[in-house]
């Protein structure tokens, strides 16, 4: 059947185009980058507690020495503070002065320390700004919860690792978000 071009009763015709992706605008960050930003972030959060495991190595070795082993008595989380003076609270102290210029870098530029000294943050899939609480909840927590299920956590771990090699460069808990790492 033919419908001539002045028939009004004729379905419209138009040009459909494919739409791009919403993320096709933004670079985005390389694997290394990703990883570089991680590793800053973890040494910056475990550096100031240094001292303390250096303080406290002596008296947990000394406890181990006096004990005959498989009925070492596992020697507590008070008494290693103890030992270590006031550097635990100073390494507790310095870890919350840390999450608390986090917590506002990512609120204002979806970046951690070690993302905003290597030139990357995280967004939306569509490019718009990525909230604190969505990253906080959906990349974070509930990363950190399904890692802690015994056994398959340790296979969720290392699957969200390595979907980072995948065509998309996005993590499983990016994929949870909705959000992906660009170049700021």
């Amino acid at each position: 059947m033919v419908t001539s071009s002045n028939n009004s009763y004729a379905p419209p015709k138009s040009v459909v185009a494919d739409v791009a992706a919403a993320d096709a605008g933004a670079e985005k960050a390389s694997r290394g980058s990703r990883l570089g930003a991680t590793l800053i972030d973890g040494l910056i959060l475990s550096i100031p507690f240094g001292p303390s495991y250096v303080i406290a190595l002596p008296a947990v070795m000394s406890h181990a020495k006096g004990v005959s082993p498989g009925t070492m008595a596992p020697f507590t989380f008070w008494a290693a503070i103890a030992a270590t003076g006031g550097w635990f609270y100073f390494g507790v102290l310095v870890a919350v002065c840390t999450l608390t210029i986090t917590a506002v870098l990512v609120h204002r530029n979806g970046q951690t320390i070690g993302k905003k000294l290597l030139g990357i943050k995280v967004v939306r899939t569509d490019g718009s700004r990525a909230t604190l609480t969505r990253i906080f909840w959906l990349r974070y927590l509930v990363n950190t919860l399904i890692t802690m299920i015994p056994f398959i956590g340790s296979i969720y771990g290392l699957a969200d690792a390595l979907f980072i090699f995948g065509a998309a460069k996005r993590c499983c808990h990016d994929y949870i978000a909705d959000t992906i790492v660009i170049r700021a």
